[in-house]
């Protein structure tokens, strides 16, 4: 799981489908931020910020004054969904949704502003569908009492009536001004006609049993997905619209199932690890790791292709985010890649597969978010983590070192011990961090939401001390880009949460279940369509979403044919990396090209053998038990 990047700010060649504003990628400021937008900008910087302290405040207490504050997870949750929907607001208004745009990319210009014009559409009208469940909701709420503060629960959900209004307002502003009255009006009528015939034909639709979840949990869902609907509205489009027009179940249930997928305390550590790897990014952390390996193996043949990929597995380690790594590694380590005779399109490949080896490294957010899903333990994926990683490593490096045969060593010199024992000092209490983290949470010491507290406080402590600090301006603004950021990718998760209970209601999955359990070959058939599925769902959703998706039909189902649950995600998430790197659809990959500074075309055709001892890498994961499992 990763940052929750635009698709069209992947894709160097793409244009914005949906853009309300530049983002802060491309060009936005706090100076060029209206008025009207900073008082939600500073609402959610405080509470990211205040979240932070009152975390750090529990650890304190529990651990060195040994008494447990009570309240600070009631306030936390609280303040979290707060977050979560401004900072969705603010994603919203920043063009920072995750959305697929591909497809829209290939249209002839008229028709991509009318498919434009149709997205703006679909998200309005998914939003005024749960305006009203939403504060219907906020209100039955308000009989729930919280426990330690004993207030009215509706002051926590309310939080998701304020998001969907807020954002609704956003698109209306937006289509009011930026979009050509004809085809917004071509889009409407669209929109309203296929609504209306949809509900002319309920109760027809209604007799139709599992054929409405092709329909309208695959169909309508792909179509808003090919047409850049960003993905989190489009679950939302396909929970509701199934719901809607094929049950007699009230919307109220999508807005109770979001408000479940995005409350779990443990997704806290969520934009607190985004948060660190902003100040991984500001402080230089990463790139005193990375100038560290370079002095101690960039003399040696593939020296600088073993420096890219331990530089993202440390990295990865920190900042537990993919774009995070690349735009720390690659900056630093190409321009003397390029000088060794490296070709860029090979390099942006290593890029790309080499950050897709390092998602599991702790703490990956994606591991994080598919404990809490499929309820497996966080502890032991971390422990796990580590150790899956190094075998994706290895398949890598040998990969690496083959092609890296003839590469002219001529004029390459090892550094002095003097300048290697330098960089030691200077990368030192960065490379600490990541064994930190996994230590502090494999022993059981502290939680993944706590131990993201502090290796935050650590990072800004280190960051002052030894790499120069952060100004408040600064600071502020790592802030507002969590919440967005953390906004986009908690929303997407409510959305697939309340997509995910609709599918499990239809009945689907038992009978999915009795087919997947019933395959000849038993867990090793099951465990190869695993690795197709989550390739394909990987290559086409993005990691988080496939997760959010699939978790709570597929981890049963494994469980049921005695497959280790930690094994059966480090697969899960591994065979969807693969699949986030696979062109010309996968998402990951337009990131590394961006970031890389190469055209998509040409790195099409270097990254297919990396993804291949990727995917041997992967197979030999769910053949060999032992490898997940060893960590234990």
């Amino acid at each position: 799981m990763d940052r929750a990047t635009p698709v069209s700010a992947m894709n160097p060649t793409a244009d914005p489908i949906v853009t309300l504003t530049p983002s802060a990628g491309e060009g936005g400021s706090a100076a060029s931020t209206p008025w009207w937008m900073r008082p939600l900008e500073a609402t959610a910087a405080a509470l990211i910020a205040s979240i932070t302290v009152l975390l750090l405040l529990g650890v304190v207490s529990r651990y060195v004054f040994g008494r447990a504050i009570v309240w600070v997870d009631e306030v936390v949750s609280m303040q979290f969904i707060w977050a979560a929907m401004i900072g969705a607001t603010i994603a919203v208004y920043r063009n920072e949704h995750l959305r697929l745009s591909v497809v829209v990319d290939r249209l002839p210009e008229r028709l991509r502003e009318f498919v434009h014009a149709f997205a703006l559409v679909a998200m309005a009208a998914v939003l005024v569908a749960l305006v009203g469940p939403a504060f219907t909701y906020a209100h039955e709420e308000w009989a729930i009492l919280t426990p330690a503060l004993n207030i009215p629960n509706t002051f926590r959900v309310a939080a998701i009536a304020f998001g969907i209004v807020a954002m609704l307002t956003l698109l209306v502003m937006y289509a009011g001004r930026s979009v050509r009255m004809r085809p917004l009006i071509l889009a409407t009528v669209l929109v309203a006609a296929i609504a209306g015939l949809c509900w002319m034909l309920s109760p027809q639709l209604s007799k139709l049993g599992s054929i409405n979840i092709a329909i309208f949990l695959v169909g309508f869902v792909a179509v808003c997905l090919a047409a850049g609907v960003p993905i989190a509205f489009c679950f939302a489009a396909g929970a509701v619209s199934y719901l809607a027009f094929t049950t007699q179940v009230p919307l109220l249930v999508v807005v109770g199932r979001m408000d479940e997928g995005i409350s779990s305390l443990v997704l806290v550590s969520v934009p607190i690890f985004v948060l660190l790897g902003c100040v991984l990014d500001a402080t230089g952390m990463g790139k005193a790791i990375v100038d560290f390996l370079a002095s101690l193996l960039g003399h040696i043949k593939a020296g600088m292709s073993y420096v890219l990929l331990g530089s993202l597995f440390i990295v990865s380690g920190i900042s537990g985010s993919k774009v995070s790594d690349m735009a720390t590694v690659a900056p630093a380590l190409f321009p003397e890649m390029k000088r060794r005779g490296h070709k860029g399109p090979d390099m942006v490949a290593l890029l790309a597969t080499g950050a897709a080896m390092a998602d599991t490294v702790p703490p990956s957010i994606v591991l994080i978010v598919l404990g809490a899903v499929a309820g497996v333990s966080i502890a032991g994926l971390f422990q796990s983590g580590f150790v899956v990683a190094m075998v994706l490593l290895v398949s890598l490096l040998l990969l690496a070192r083959w092609k890296a045969r003839h590469e002219d060593m001529s004029g390459t010199k090892r550094a002095p011990m003097r300048v290697v024992g330098r960089m030691l000092l200077l990368a030192g209490p960065a490379l600490v961090l990541p064994f930190l983290i996994r230590s502090l949470v494999g022993e059981g010491v502290a939680t993944a939401t706590e131990v993201s507290t502090v290796a935050v406080i650590y990072a800004l402590l280190i960051g002052h001390f030894m790499y120069g600090g952060l100004g408040l301006r600064k600071l502020y603004t790592m802030l507002v880009e969590t919440a967005a950021l953390s906004g986009a990718v908690l929303l997407v998760l409510g959305a697939a949460s309340a997509m995910a209970w609709a599918i499990t209601q239809s009945g689907v999955v038992q009978q999915l279940s009795h087919v997947l359990t019933t395959l000849p070959g038993g867990p090793i058939a099951f465990m190869a369509v695993t690795i197709v599925v989550f390739v394909l769902l990987g290559c086409l959703l993005e990691g988080l979403p496939a997760v959010l998706l699939l978790a709570p039909i597929m981890f049963p189902i494994a469980k049921k044919l005695g497959i280790n649950d930690i094994q059966y995600a480090m697969v899960v998430v591994c065979a969807m990396n693969v699949g986030m790197m696979l062109p010309p659809v996968g998402v990951g990959f337009y990131i590394a090209c961006k970031i890389g500074g190469a055209k998509p075309d040409e790195v099409m055709g270097a990254i297919w053998p990396y993804l291949l001892a990727l995917l041997i890498g992967v197979v030999v994961i769910a053949a060999v038990p032992w490898i997940s499992t060893v960590a234990l």
